[in-house]
């Protein structure tokens, strides 16, 4: 463990290399948790989800990444929610927006449920490993906006893993419980790029954008853009972030 992880050390594993699922897009805030995962001494098994997501290049990524960090195994699941719509990273005819919405404001980019189908998928695939441990990359400070990144969001899912599953309604004792970890919750972007930056983590090669074309370059005008811009900005580092030419 790095001298970096041992502020972590509420989240170690109770168990020398416990297995944990970590929620895995490609992207900067996930890519931090697995490196942290790692560092902390988990056997990581890493989950990506293709959802119906407008783009590919972020699982492509996933896969790059995951392999190069060398994970236990990579799981990607295929899921169809462009069938339900609702969100413009699921649905071709609602824009992304370019422009920050207003505080509070819910953006059209929330995708109904997601984080609660994707967390349900680790929890299953947790139990079955026997690892009581899931971890995925909410932030409630740059995406405030989102319902399923807030920290009551994220204990109540806790609960309700420790209540539905045979794993936890058998715990005895509280280390037998499971855990939701959600370590970057509280973190500005520049935090997390920080820690990620000290973990050796490769941002050139993480996706984080909306409508990332097929190579994986970032449009620089959506919401995940300037907020990852910024991000670079403020933590005084160079952005790596490979991005569209475009023409004037």
């Amino acid at each position: 463990m790095s001298q970096l992880s041992a502020a972590f050390q509420n989240i170690a594993p109770r168990k020398p290399h416990a297995p944990a699922v970590i929620l895995f897009s490609g992207g900067l805030d996930s890519s931090t948790i697995l490196a942290l995962a790692k560092d902390l001494a988990y056997a990581p098994y890493v989950l990506s989800v293709s959802y119906g997501q407008r783009h590919s290049s972020e699982l492509a990524a996933a896969k790059h990444i995951a392999k190069k960090m060398g994970v236990i195994r990579h799981e990607v699941v295929h899921l169809d929610l462009t069938r339900f719509g609702g969100s413009a990273l699921t649905d071709a005819s609602i824009d992304i927006p370019t422009t920050p919405g207003k505080d509070q404001e819910i953006p059209v980019t929330y995708v109904p449920a997601r984080n609660t189908i994707l967390l349900s998928l680790a929890l299953g695939w947790a139990e079955s490993l026997g690892g009581l441990d899931i971890f995925y990359g909410a932030n409630a400070v740059d995406y405030s906006g989102y319902p399923d990144c807030r920290p009551d969001y994220v204990a109540s899912f806790e609960a309700m893993a420790n209540l539905a599953t045979k794993a936890g309604v058998e715990a005895i004792k509280p280390e037998s419980r499971f855990r939701v970890h959600a370590p970057i919750i509280s973190m500005t972007k520049a935090e997390i790029i920080h820690l990620g930056t000290t973990l050796g983590v490769d941002y050139s090669q993480t996706v984080s954008c909306y409508q990332a074309n097929d190579l994986g370059e970032a449009c620089g005008e959506c919401e995940s853009c300037r907020l990852r811009k910024i991000g670079f900005q403020q933590a005084d580092l160079s952005d790596p972030t490979r991005y569209q030419l475009r023409s004037n």
